[in-house]
């Protein structure tokens, strides 16, 4: 079984910030990317930011220079920093990782942390 797990999320005021983890766990042989999506009330969900094995990122345009992903391979982590936060990044953000596990390579998702951003 391989499993993702976020923790992190809360309520902030606007213009804080926040730190989210997620921790892949089980019987996992390689990861390649891994990133945060995220899905606010009647919206679709959205891809945030992803980082590859070899550590090249990828951002949405409105978080950039906002938020930073990061990973610790040898923990089978990820981390999304969120500053400056805004009302409108208020979602649900779920953690994603491409990895080879029993069944093979597939994509995995978390259970989602709520993060809340009041004005």
């Amino acid at each position: 079984q391989v499993q993702l797990v976020e923790s992190g999320g809360g309520l902030v005021q606007a213009g804080g910030s926040l730190r989210l983890s997620c921790v892949a766990s089980g019987r996992i042989f390689d990861i390649n990317a891994m990133g945060w999506y995220r899905q606010a009330p009647g919206n679709q969900r959205e891809l945030v930011a992803t980082i590859t094995s070899g550590a090249n990122r990828n951002y949405k345009d409105s978080v950039k220079g906002r938020f930073t992903i990061s990973r610790d391979n040898a923990k089978n982590t990820v981390y999304l920093q969120m500053n400056s936060l805004k009302p409108e990044d208020t979602a649900v953000y779920f953690c994603n990782a491409n990895l080879l596990g029993p069944d093979g390579y597939g994509e995995y998702w978390g259970q989602g942390t709520q993060v809340t951003v009041s004005s």
